[in-house]
């Protein structure tokens, strides 16, 4: 392989981590945006929805089955998980409820250990035949059924929040609480409805890179971190931002890897985050202002 088609393959697996972290950046933002709670626990969401589809197919049912009651099972346990653990402490100081958020996520990958084990599970690919070539590089089908869901999440979420009545009056909880309930909003059941949202987009996005990365019990751990720098880098408050920062992190992290060292791919997420928060703590987006 050349040096142009060697570059191109990059690209493509870069775009193809890029999207799964923009997956991940999508629910963070979603759920600060409703709640103004930084929910780590959400890398455990993604694992969960992976192992249970994959435990789910094992025994026997249908791919998309398997799918749909996974996505449904983990919508409740983020609903279950604001009820039971973020909705008494709704009082409290951001950085306690970011606190239990990582309580939570502890919990839940300690759980996914006592069900699952250490052993990888998988998932076969949505799409059957080879990858597609293009400019002596190959991109496998299942990197396009990924960035297809990436493009209709934010496409979904932005029509949400920006064009329907519902979406205004999610925003304006974590805006003004009391200006929310003083107009007939109830901030509790937007919670609710934010958490169990998130819980779905996590388990979908898990769904769709198990045939390409397999799925352990610990593998939410950093696929959150990196979802939470993408969401840093684009603006916590910006949609497209949460997208744009898991294709950046993505490609750089794929570059650095392949031309310099892998040894710098984990530590790489680090650093840029350190470099976004002292250079633009806002994000790159935060000229469009708290937009979602």
């Amino acid at each position: 392989m050349d040096l142009s088609s060697q570059l191109l393959q990059l690209l493509f697996s870069g775009l193809t981590l890029g999207s799964i972290y923009s997956l991940i950046a999508l629910a963070l933002v979603t759920t600060f945006n409703i709640t103004g709670v930084l929910n780590l626990a959400q890398g455990e969401f993604v694992a969960l929805g992976a192992l249970l589809a994959a435990s789910l197919y094992a025994a026997g049912l249908p791919l998309a089955a398997a799918f749909l009651v996974s996505v449904a099972l983990v919508a409740a346990l983020g609903a279950l998980a604001e009820r039971a653990v973020i909705y008494p402490a709704r009082e409290s100081s951001a950085l306690t409820l970011i606190i239990i958020t990582v309580g939570l996520s502890i919990s839940l990958r300690g759980l996914a250990l006592l069900v699952w084990g250490t052993e990888p599970v998988s998932l076969p690919a949505f799409s059957s035949g080879g990858p597609l070539l293009a400019g002596g590089a190959a991109v496998n089908l299942q990197t396009l059924w990924i960035l297809g869901m990436t493009a209709v999440t934010m496409a979904g979420l932005y029509i949400f929040f920006e064009l329907t009545y519902t979406g205004k009056a999610v925003r304006a909880c974590v805006i003004n609480r009391t200006a929310a309930l003083l107009v007939g909003i109830n901030p509790s059941s937007m919670s609710l409805l934010a958490f169990a949202g998130s819980g779905a987009i996590g388990a979908a996005a898990g769904i769709f890179i198990t045939p390409i990365t397999l799925a352990t019990y610990d593998m939410g751990f950093m696929l959150g971190v990196k979802g939470f720098v993408a969401a840093a880098i684009g603006g916590m408050h910006n949609i497209r931002g949460a997208v744009l920062g898991g294709f950046i992190l993505g490609i750089l992290e794929v570059y650095s890897a392949g031309l310099v060292s892998s040894g710098l791919k984990d530590a790489l997420a680090l650093v840029v985050l350190l470099a976004v928060l002292m250079l633009r703590p806002e994000g790159l987006l935060a000229a469009a202002g708290r937009k979602v």
